[in-house]
């Protein structure tokens, strides 16, 4: 017997949640219950599941044009030296594309409008729009696009407070709206709040059916019949006997916070944007690219096998490549349609267990979490690829102080946000050709204020200690980076604040300091006799005492001699260097200077050696890098 069209769909997109179990689920039409309306944990299977992407049109362009007050339509481009990085909409129009250079961009649109991006150059704080700018003595600075992106990204959560927002690069964004869809469908359809006291299957109860939607004004609904493309400009495709069902209900909502937001970017910061709205990251993103500029595609589930099925699966992300090469060779195939002939079997059988991921791609099943990243930040990078390479080790400052004029923006920036961030290490990276980089790292001091300076200062050591043995010097790649970013705990207090009640009453901190850098002092000149009393053979014995680098004195014990071992030797000569730093710290905050900065040893004699890995398999060995 021949099955209905909708069941013979739902035979045909079902998939595994692993290929070790036998279950399969209804991923088109799943079965809607109370308890699906009710629930609030149910993950990446959640029916009721809806994602968006957000891309912001030509984004650099649209930076450049809204800092410029330049109208929409005005031609734009902005420009990396003689390379084109970004192409605003109304240029498109004339043919121009990231592949031109800037020189031929304007043959082709004499009144195009060419903003070179901003950069640094030596003896600046901030990076600005210089004229005669030259690679070889700047540096390219996109500080002005992470800004606006921050801005978006905040516009999204004061939006939708309750959703998960997952940045998913500098102009995109997931945002998960499962759960604000779940609180507007029961404040908008209250009957389904409660399960009926005659329901038969209890919470278990599949809902009432679905009301009808008006998809007018929500944006551009991809067509669930085969005979029409994406490329048609209305909703005429629509089946009528199409059924609705209550997670369209849910993209209709999904689509009504989309709106909303993107109009409020528009109003608020100028910037167009196109999203795409469906049910996973993988989706959303395919749809998001349908409609551009300035739109919004939302994709039904019903949708979803003819929306795909034609598509040139080496188009989609992580399919291209080697991959998609060895796919296409391997089964003579070109589109998404011809890959849904190859059972899951065949293609672990070549491709590994993992192979699962793209079976179950094709057939629009992704698991990926929407989720917003715990920290935005763990390191800072400022690097520069040289057109001339450094010869002279005085060549480098140039580009030490460069590279710390970004890294001061970046970590000023960051520390607005949260004053409380700070960076455990401060790390010098330079390259020669393609040769393994040498790197330097040290401790990177607190200081009230972060300035050029500071951060300069820091890495002109390290590349001192870095070019000191090296010859002949040919540095091609030089990096500056903070590492091991941090936040404060809740409830811990700021050092910033520290500091900052220091100068309210800085001149009684100094004179407690004083006062117990006298006492020090004093403790420190009684610890001969004391020591006499255990003798300094029995100290030297012990291993409890140590000679300071700083004041180069000999700490010794004052607690009698040790019989516990060695490893009672240590932990008591930690704690005495311990105490030793806190009295040349006491010293430093008395005279108003920063903690001296401490360098880690490191040189690749002490490095450790790599590890040699298994050579991958599957899946895995098209994605390793050569």
């Amino acid at each position: 017997m021949t099955p209905p069209p909708m069941q013979a769909i739902a035979l045909l997109w079902k998939g595994k949640g692993k290929a070790t179990q036998e279950e399969d689920y209804d991923d088109l039409r799943p079965t809607m219950t109370y308890r699906h309306i009710l629930s609030h944990n149910l993950g990446v299977k959640d029916p009721l599941r809806v994602v968006a992407l957000c891309d912001s049109d030509a984004f650099y362009a649209a930076c450049e044009r809204v800092r410029l007050g330049l109208d929409d339509d005005v031609p734009l481009v902005v420009q990396q030296w003689e390379s084109l990085i970004a192409v605003s909409y109304p240029a498109r129009k004339f043919g121009i594309s990231r592949m031109d250079k800037a020189k031929d961009a304007k043959k082709k649109c004499p009144d195009l409008v060419a903003v070179h991006v901003a950069t640094y150059k030596e003896g600046e704080k901030e990076p600005g729009y210089w004229n005669n700018v030259d690679t070889r003595t700047h540096k390219v600075s996109l500080d002005l696009y992470r800004r606006e992106s921050n801005k978006i990204l905040n516009m999204f959560g004061e939006a939708v407070p309750s959703g998960e927002i997952e940045k998913a690069s500098i102009d995109e964004a997931f945002i998960d709206f499962t759960r604000p869809i779940r609180e507007k469908l029961l404040e908008r359809y209250p009957y389904l709040a409660q399960v009926p006291a005659n329901a038969p299957e209890g919470i278990d109860t599949p809902l009432p059916p679905a009301p009808p939607i008006n998809w007018d004004g929500l944006g551009y609904t991809v067509p669930t019949s085969a005979d029409h493309t994406p490329e048609e400009p209305s909703n005429a495709a629509l089946e009528s006997t199409d059924i609705t069902t209550w997670h369209d209900v849910a993209l209709s909502i999904a689509a009504e916070f989309m709106d909303k937001i993107r109009k409020d970017i528009a109003a608020k910061l100028g910037y167009t944007t196109s999203a795409g709205i469906a049910r996973n990251k993988f989706l959303a993103k395919l749809s998001a690219s349908c409609r551009k500029p300035d739109s919004q595609t939302i994709l039904r589930n019903n949708a979803i096998p003819d929306y795909l099925r034609p598509m040139a699966f080496q188009k989609i992300r992580f399919l291209g490549g080697k991959l998609g090469d060895a796919i296409a060779k391997e089964y003579d195939v070109s589109t998404v349609g011809d890959l849904l002939t190859i059972t899951l079997d065949e293609m672990q059988r070549k491709f590994g267990d993992n192979a699962l991921w793209i079976y179950e791609l094709i057939r629009g099943i992704d698991r990926t979490e929407v989720k917003e990243k715990s920290a935005p930040f763990k390191s800072m990078l400022a690097s520069k690829n040289l057109p001339k390479p450094i010869t002279k080790p005085s060549e480098g400052h140039h580009w030490i102080r460069v590279l710390a004029a970004e890294l001061a923006l970046r970590l000023n920036d960051a520390r607005e946000v949260d004053a409380t961030v700070w960076p455990k290490s401060i790390v010098l990276h330079a390259r020669k050709g393609y040769e393994t980089s040498r790197s330097k790292q040290a401790t990177f001091p607190f200081v009230r204020t972060v300035t050029v300076d500071t951060i300069a200062a820091a890495g002109d050591k390290l590349w001192k200690e870095l070019t000191a043995d090296a010859q002949p010097l040919k540095v091609t790649s030089v990096q500056l980076a903070f590492t091991g970013l941090e936040a404060a705990e809740m409830g811990q207090q700021s050092i910033e604040g520290f500091f900052k009640s220091r100068d309210v009453s800085l001149k009684r901190l100094r004179d407690e300091i004083s006062s117990t850098t006298e006492s020090s002092e004093r403790l420190q000149a009684q610890q001969v006799p004391v020591a006499a009393q255990i003798s300094d053979e029995s100290a030297v014995a012990t291993n409890t005492f140590f000679v300071c680098q700083r004041c180069g004195k000999r700490i010794t014990s004052r607690k009698a001699p040790l019989e516990n071992g060695d490893d009672q030797c240590t932990k008591t000569l930690a704690a005495l260097q311990l105490e030793h730093d806190d009295f040349h710290f006491a010293q430093d905050l008395a005279r108003g200077s920063d903690v001296p900065l401490s360098t880690a040893a490191s040189s690749s004699t002490q490095r450790k050696k790599r590890k040699k890995t298994a050579e991958p398999t599957g899946i895995a060995k098209f994605f390793t890098k050569q």
